[in-house]
């Protein structure tokens, strides 16, 4: 199990699987036909007050997680998926409680000339610890 800066054990909120229509690609039909995009985010949090208290207000709510994810797929678009995982990262750093961010955008549809499954890009970043009573 990963660690924070402050040495305490993380723990996992895993969302998989996270679906929208986005219009992002290099190529100009898939800027104007758009596809489908997924989306896996593991959020890395101290859970353990939520765990003892049973209270919303002491974790991260994984519903607000999957709107703004999908807010981020169907807005503006981005010639590549590593840009798109990289806003969503950036998107999910902010939120309180969130230590590490571990995004993976999967493009199904991408216009790759040979069968294959998936094409994905999966990003992780860890907020930058600050010390001192703002951490």
């Amino acid at each position: 199990m990963p660690e924070s800066k402050t040495g305490c054990t993380l723990d996992v909120i895993a969302l998989r699987g996270i679906r929208a229509r986005g219009r992002h690609g290099v190529f100009e039909a898939e800027q104007q036909l758009g596809q489908t995009f997924i989306v896996d985010v593991d959020l890395y949090v101290d859970l353990a007050r939520a765990a003892a208290t049973d209270d919303l207000a002491c974790t991260v709510d994984y519903g607000a997680v999957a709107l703004r994810v999908v807010e981020r797929i169907t807005g503006a678009p981005v010639a590549l998926i590593e840009r798109l995982a990289a806003l969503i990262v950036d998107d999910l750093l902010v939120i309180d409680g969130v230590h590490e961010v571990t995004v993976t955008v999967h493009k199904p549809q991408a216009p790759i000339t040979v069968p294959f499954d998936d094409v994905s890009v999966r990003l992780h970043r860890a907020r930058e610890y600050r010390g001192g009573a703002d951490a």
